[in-house]
């Protein structure tokens, strides 16, 4: 009788149902974050996959091709793995990273059908991406977002990577977004979307911004908007402790933060630091879907439990810890530190500071040996000091996965859905409305097919009722009253 149950359970292994999530990384600063968010991936499940074998947490985000095959068809779930290949598409109008990400370590991991270059970019204007690429390329990129869904047993949700301020990242990247959601209405897509500083160097970044933003709140179901400068001041953060300004603080070297290249080939480069950091996010957000948990969190569960309306999605992200110390064993002072930490300013991806804005709802995705009853005592212990809105006080939403990130005894990903984007969408507003205002460089894009006028002050009134919304909530926020203060008790 056993014997005969052990061979139906060989049987029905290779019918798994792969549950997948493709990745769509669309100009050099979203193929450099994706470039080193599947280096890292492959790290974590080097780390725990000992047998070699394609199981269900690489077939999330991994295909196993077999070579041997005719038809270079995939290896089901539970056998040996033969050739991993990413389930992604990788987008851009020059070829610079695409070719370094080709010449570096994870050449393996891509192959031809997965890749659509150019060689004169979008000269960093929207409206080049979005209307001209997007119209040359259109059926070749419908082909290829097909082509990633074929090779999926069940599509749960879609990863789109972009910045923001270039032409191709924001013009194109928005358009791969609109496309999918043609293709593919009822499949979840998440976007990553970086967001250049006030003293960016590319002069029209604030058009190219506003105009992507319409497209993201029109077209996207949850934005994790990040912010460059944020990212260079946790960078700096980093290099300071690094140096030993606290002391016996010591930052591991090769640390998924401050190690180089990550899958690129060529020297480090200024900015490998601040896309690491981006890269351990959706590393991080994608961990229930590619391990085991106690509580693992569906990721079709991030848009519906988080986004009570549906242009109000920009979730404002957080990592702790955001660095790796000498001291991998953490005792429990330091896990509800890392709690804490969630919550503070200096972790946050934008520069903000959730605390003193209206939560609409707040996810913690924690990973590692971190217990349920952990998990509770802290929401419970910081619930107190966070204004949510009247009608959702509970709006809570937590998941555990069981395996940390390499080199880490746990980690924590709060997403918030709170008033404290609004700042960054103001400034952003402003500094759009001083180029507008004089019409300066406006002929660029007017000059490109299908862009017109109406275009600006459409993207302008998007971004205009976004803010407003966000102040409505701001202004309905209730006198928050803290809790009693209490006796602390000794340890």
């Amino acid at each position: 009788m056993t014997q005969s149950v052990v061979v139906q359970k060989k049987y029905y292994l290779p019918h798994v149902h792969e549950i997948c999530n493709p990745c769509f990384s669309v100009g050099q600063c979203g193929n450099q974050i994706g470039c080193r968010f599947w280096d890292l991936a492959l790290r974590e499940h080097a780390h725990v996959n000992k047998e070699g074998l394609y199981d269900e947490a690489l077939s999330s985000f991994f295909r196993n091709v077999d070579s041997r095959k005719s038809d270079g068809g995939g290896c089901a779930v539970g056998e040996s793995i033969q050739h991993l290949k990413a389930r992604a598409v990788l987008v851009d109008m020059e070829e610079g990273v695409v070719n370094e990400i080709l010449q570096g370590a994870l050449r393996e991991v891509f192959d031809s059908a997965q890749l659509l270059t150019d060689v004169s970019g979008s000269g960093n204007n929207w409206a080049v991406g979005h209307m001209t690429y997007g119209a040359t390329y259109r059926e070749q990129i419908v082909e290829k977002l097909r082509k990633a869904a074929e090779h999926c047993d069940c599509l749960q949700c879609f990863f789109i990577i972009h910045s923001m301020g270039g032409g191709t990242g924001s013009g194109l990247g928005t358009r791969v977004l609109s496309l999918l959601e043609e293709e593919f209405p009822e499949v979840s897509r998440i976007v990553t979307a970086v967001y250049p500083s006030a003293d960016d160097d590319v002069i029209t970044s604030p058009y190219n911004s506003v105009l992507a933003m319409r497209e993201l709140t029109e077209h996207a179901d949850c934005v994790l908007p990040v912010e460059n400068q944020s990212l260079v001041d946790i960078v700096n953060r980093i290099k300071r402790m690094a140096h030993g300004e606290k002391p016996g603080s010591v930052i591991k070297k090769n640390s998924t933060i401050i190690s180089n290249k990550g899958g690129l080939s060529g020297a480090e480069k200024p900015f490998d630091a601040m896309n690491n950091i981006v890269a351990n996010l959706l590393l991080n957000i994608t961990s229930s879907a590619r391990f085991e948990g106690s509580l693992n969190m569906d990721l079709n569960e991030i848009a519906i439990n988080m986004v009570p309306f549906p242009r109000l999605h920009y979730l404002v992200s957080s990592l702790t810890p955001l660095y790796m110390l000498a001291d991998v064993n953490v005792p429990n002072r330091r896990l509800d530190q890392m709690f804490s930490d969630a919550f503070s300013k200096d972790h946050q991806l934008i520069r903000a500071d959730p605390k003193h804005s209206l939560y609409l709802a707040c996810a913690l995705m924690v990973r590692g040996d971190v217990q349920l009853s952990d998990l509770r005592r802290n929401i419970e212990r910081l619930r107190p000091s966070l204004p949510f809105v009247s009608w959702n006080k509970e709006g809570w939403k937590t998941g555990l996965c069981s395996v940390p990130p390499v080199g880490h005894s746990h980690s924590l990903l709060a997403l918030a859905n709170n008033t404290c984007v609004k700042p960054t969408f103001m400034e952003l507003k402003e500094r759009f409305t001083k180029l507008y205002r004089k019409k300066a460089h406006l002929h660029h894009y007017l000059h490109v097919n299908g862009m017109e006028q109406s275009c600006f002050s459409d993207a302008l009134g998007s971004l205009d009722a976004l803010i407003e919304e966000y102040q409505h909530l701001d202004a309905t926020k209730d006198r928050f009253i803290p809790d009693a203060i209490r006796l602390s008790i000794a340890s």
